[in-house]
């Protein structure tokens, strides 16, 4: 949803053509035996240089990179135990080998393009490349791999790459292992000189060693390596302590609560157990939770100031969470210093409720009466990739990439590969998240069903790509942002494509419909969801994934489909009332409606170029909507005419624009009425002052609609003063739904603007 996708684009396509070709032909050579081309030297030599030449390419901030889904196959759920050793001379090309595992020690260091690459040797000597994929930036810089590591690869799939070179690509995290030099797998030849008798103690020391270093990874080795020696007890709940703070490091929650929970059962008043119980609770979203343990850390340790100021946190978080009060205008300044935009809050779930639909699979729905504009959800992303379009990438963002499947034949340009790579890594290092993730909707995919092998948790990259696939939501940095960048570009028709891109699990069951009753919009990473009707109480909530076109003409019953949203990547077909209206109007209806709208483009075109407004040429335009009004057969209250209300906002503008304030009501209005809205009052000739203008029902939402509201206000100002604050206030929940706050509306609109729709000039966003 309003990502970048770019499937039918010739230049991107011949590339998923190539890769397509690479991959038939790789099938020629399935089953047959590795035959090395390259020496061994030769191929460390032509790596090196490639790992030289990719790290003058990475200062290429403008550089697009490529990234190819890869036919899917399973993780491997076999236990270590029941798998066989295999050499790199007993591989067959283009093969998954299952019921075996091979051990491989790395020879170069790593290059990082779309995967963490390095040259591998077996026991033998015998070396080809291996891939890793989906693993963390940090990965190839913090220690964990580097020449010397050894590393073991479960039911390796041994492939031909790119380059015709041969290499073991791993996309699954839990399929490989990297070893330390003292694990029993690792071959007697490559362990180098044992330590005799090394104590707990000195295992402890190497862990805080790393600690020191930032090598957080190498120091949970070296305190897991310590906890298996045998250590007193004192001893151990110093190594937990430690090894908790360095899970807290890197983000592994699960195993830091599962170490303080066994420290704290021995010893109940650790401060250092309990503050760190607390942190691993606020970084799960678990704030209720939190603020329990730091009550009992108060009340046992009160002189812990810090322990006070995270309280604080961990409360604001949890009112936040059970009101929905955000202080929206600091958000948005907030966002503007952080790279990556993520925000430190809670999600607020307000009036919803996950339920069964009658054709749809599950969907959202209301649990109470709402009004437009009442917030529904405000959430926080699950995973959430970043590209900072000014910067271009580099360490401000993650970087502009195609990702391309060649099974659904679907390319997107933006961060969607860095995204499977963060919830890839996110679900493996806290597996209690991994339920939440995986009930998304996942198309046909079938995925493994075992959870945990030899302690380990079984994450599905593939289950990861389609579920990411078919939820994931392209998002802006802000919407103020966008709607602002919109309304002065008259940009209102064009869909949005944004780079950056997450996944927010709640809002991903919201069904589409082209006939929205909901609008989200984007504060960083938080995802707010406002009705833009008044709804009753179990009432499904939609929003669309893909914008109707206003360009609704056609040439018969066929091509009248053509023109509604795309949706065949979700697997169905739009039957909201806008589609099935469009589908039902005759061909000639539909021919003329295309010939009206070219007419009225033209005759715009007309009167955009002449320097004073002809009245000539509005008055054509305002036959043309006449015209164009009379292809429609049902009321716009019950269908939207989505190719009248933008002509009706430009007439109320040109009579704006020349101060003629009746006309700029009467478009006004028009334009609220074309999509759908059902006003009371507000016409003239305002027989009954001081009754009021009131909105009985809401319609389809555009941005545009804020300054017709404001456009009406200003009018309002000369021919019927009492209403002005009426309309300027339906412009501010208008701007509060488009927007998702109303905070900023007084920074963005005003009645005073000389702009006729109340836009100020020269906005700092």
């Amino acid at each position: 949803m309003d990502t970048h996708d770019v499937s039918s684009a010739p230049e991107y396509l011949q590339h998923l053509q190539k890769q397509k070709k690479v991959l038939q032909n790789a099938q020629f050579h399935k089953g047959k035996a590795l035959q090395p081309t390259k020496s061994r030297d030769e191929l460390i030599m032509e790596f090196m240089f490639r790992r030289m030449m990719s790290r003058d390419r990475s200062a290429n901030k403008h550089e697009i990179r490529s990234s190819f889904v890869p036919p899917a196959y399973p993780p491997s759920v076999a236990p270590l135990s029941t798998l066989k050793r295999i050499r790199i001379r007993e591989l067959t090309l283009e093969t998954h080998h299952r019921g075996s595992y091979i051990l491989l020690r790395a020879v170069t260091p790593t290059d990082r393009m779309t995967a963490v690459m390095a040259v591998v040797e077996d026991e033998r000597g015998d070396v080809l490349m291996l891939q890793l994929y989906n693993q963390e930036k940090e990965f190839s810089t913090d220690g964990r791999l580097v020449e010397g590591t050894g590393i073991l690869v479960k039911e390796p799939y041994l492939k031909i790459m790119a380059d015709e070179n041969y290499g073991i690509r791993v996309d699954h995290l839990s399929d490989v292992k990297v070893l330390l030099s003292s694990d029993p797998l690792v071959p007697l030849s490559w362990q180098g000189r044992r330590e005799m008798d090394a104590t707990a103690n000195d295992y402890k020391t190497k862990g805080n060693d790393h600690f020191n270093k930032a090598e957080y990874y190498l120091a949970i080795d070296w305190y897991s390596e310590a906890l298996k020696s045998s250590p007193t007890t004192d001893e151990a709940l110093t190594i937990r302590l430690n090894r908790a703070l360095t899970y807290l490091k890197t983000h592994q929650f699960d195993a830091a609560l599962y170490d303080l929970g066994t420290v704290l059962s021995d010893q109940k008043s650790s401060e250092k157990a309990l503050f760190r119980k607390s942190q691993a609770l606020y970084h799960l979203a678990r704030f209720d939770e939190s603020c329990k343990v730091h009550q009992v850390l108060g009340a046992t340790f009160p002189s812990n100031t810090t322990a006070k100021i995270e309280l604080n946190r961990a409360t604001a978080r949890l009112a936040e969470q059970t009101t929905g009060e955000y202080p929206f205008k600091h958000l948005q300044r907030e966002v503007k210093k952080r790279s990556p935009p993520h925000l430190d809050r809670a999600t607020y779930i307000g009036p919803v409720a996950i339920r069964l639909t009658e054709s749809r699979g599950r969907g959202l729905f209301t649990t109470e009466a709402v009004r437009a504009g009442d917030l529904l959800l405000c959430e926080k992303a699950f995973a959430h990739a970043f590209h900072d379009e000014a910067a271009r990438g580099g360490a401000s963002g993650s970087s502009l990439a195609i990702l391309m499947n060649t099974d659904t034949d679907t390319m997107t340009m933006g961060t969607q590969a860095d995204l499977i790579a963060l919830i890839a890594q996110k679900l493996y290092k806290n597996p209690s998240l991994i339920p939440t993730f995986t009930d998304l909707y996942h198309g046909s995919y079938h995925p493994v069903d075992v959870a945990e092998v030899d302690g380990t948790p079984i994450v599905d990259t593939f289950l990861i790509e389609r579920t990411m696939t078919l939820n994931c939501f392209g998002c802006d940095l802000f919407s103020r942002k966008t709607h602002v960048r919109g309304v002065m570009e008259d940009a209102e028709s064009k869909d949005n494509k944004f780079h950056s891109c997450g996944v927010w699990l709640l809002a991903s069951y919201i069904n589409h419909s082209c006939y929205t009753n909901v609008r989200r919009s984007f504060i960083g990473d938080m995802m707010i969801v406002r009705a833009t009707q008044d709804l009753p109480a179990n009432t499904e909530l939609f929003f669309w994934y893909a914008q109707p076109s206003s360009d609704d003409g056609g040439g018969g019953t066929s091509q009248a489909a053509k023109k509604q949203p795309n949706l065949k990547h979700w697997g169905f077909k739009c039957s909201c009332a806008i589609c099935q209206d469009l589908i039902q109007t005759e061909a000639s209806e539909l021919r003329k409606r295309r010939r009206l709208t070219a007419d009225m483009v033209k005759a715009f075109q007309a009167l955009n170029k002449s320097r004073k407004p002809k009245p000539a040429i509005i008055a054509r335009i305002e036959g043309l909507v006449s015209e164009l009004e009379g292809t429609y057969r049902k009321a716009a209250a019950e269908v939207p005419r989505l190719a009248i209300w933008r002509a009706c906002l430009s007439l109320a503008m040109a009579y704006a624009s020349q101060g003629v304030s009746e006309k700029t009501v009467d478009f006004a209005i028009k334009t609220l009425e074309s999509l759908g809205y059902v006003l009371e009052g507000g016409r003239p000739p305002y027989t009954t002052p001081g009754a009021p203008v009131r909105v009985l029902k809401w319609g389809l939402m555009m941005d545009g609609l804020i300054g017709c509201w404001m456009m009406l206000c200003r009018a309002y100002c000369d021919v019927a003063p009492e209403l002005a604050s009426q309309a300027e206030d339906y412009a501010r929940i208008t701007y509060r739904i488009c927007v998702g706050e109303d905070e900023t509306f007084e920074d963005t609109y005003s009645r005073l603007s000389d702009r006729v729709d109340g836009l100020l000039a020269g906005l700092e966003l």
